[in-house]
């Protein structure tokens, strides 16, 4: 995939983007970078493929650190921040690109704690270290961004509850951005091939990719959405400050 960032774009800019050593948010990093960002490259527990995810960026002529957080500890992601601007600077981009709850073991309300809890927190802890200008970039889904229209997979029904509640929270706080002179877009994307998720929902309801590939057309492959994502990052911000990737058609709008 084509990076949509034109090269030396983000020069001088430092980008954090949480969840970021595999997948979307690991493809993310690599564009921001490769436009010239700084980039922090966030993981909860994986180091070691998140360190190789800077040594890429590193060897491609870019710069990145990696930073270890569990989103969901508040002094964590406050030991996120101060390294993040002692290594690098101010924030420029932060993407809000980590979140989960089809995950074992991690306690029935552990989706809340990560898409909504965590969220807000990782906002509220960035603020006093964003730069000027600075923008937020939440990612999320169809599924659970129109969840109060459209129903979803009964699999996928409390990540998207409370992604949608994470949603709403952050933009509950609009006024507040908005005073303080950041921006605000959420990303959202229908059913993304490859990603952990998708995998976890074919594992619990074979065929779900294959239907909902059908129902929309075609899917965004792991790439794909990520350079969309990358995008966001600069591309001027909609009225509703929301960023649609792929066919919404199946989805009913609020009314």
């Amino acid at each position: 995939m084509t990076n949509p960032l034109a090269p030396g774009s983000l020069a001088g800019r430092v980008a954090l983007v949480t969840g970021s050593s595999r997948g979307i948010g690991a493809d993310t990093a690599r564009y921001l970078a490769e436009a010239g960002a700084a980039v922090v490259v966030n993981y909860r527990s994986k180091a070691p493929r998140a360190e190789k995810i800077v040594t890429e960026i590193e060897s491609a002529g870019g710069r990145a650190i990696a930073v270890g957080a569990d989103l969901t500890d508040a002094a964590s992601v406050a030991s996120m921040f101060e390294r993040t601007v002692a290594e690098l600077g101010p924030i420029d981009v932060l993407v809000l690109n980590a979140s989960g709850g089809m995950e074992s073991n991690m306690g029935e309300d552990y989706a809340m704690r990560l898409n909504r809890d965590a969220q807000l927190n990782v906002v509220e802890g960035a603020l006093p270290h964003l730069a000027d200008g600075a923008r937020i970039v939440f990612v999320t889904s169809h599924q659970a961004h129109f969840i109060r229209t459209t129903p979803t997979m009964p699999e996928y029904e409390p990540v998207a509850l409370s992604k949608r509640a994470g949603e709403d929270a952050l933009r509950a706080k609009l006024p507040e951005l908005e005073a303080a002179g950041v921006e605000f877009v959420v990303v959202s994307g229908d059913m993304i091939e490859g990603t952990i998720t998708a995998t976890l929902l074919e594992r619990a309801n074979p065929g779900a990719i294959a239907a909902r590939k059908e129902d929309a057309g075609r899917l965004y492959n792991v790439s794909e959405f990520a350079a969309e994502v990358a995008a966001a990052t600069v591309d001027p911000v909609p009225a509703d400050h929301t960023r649609y990737v792929g066919d919404t058609s199946g989805f009913a709008p609020e009314g």
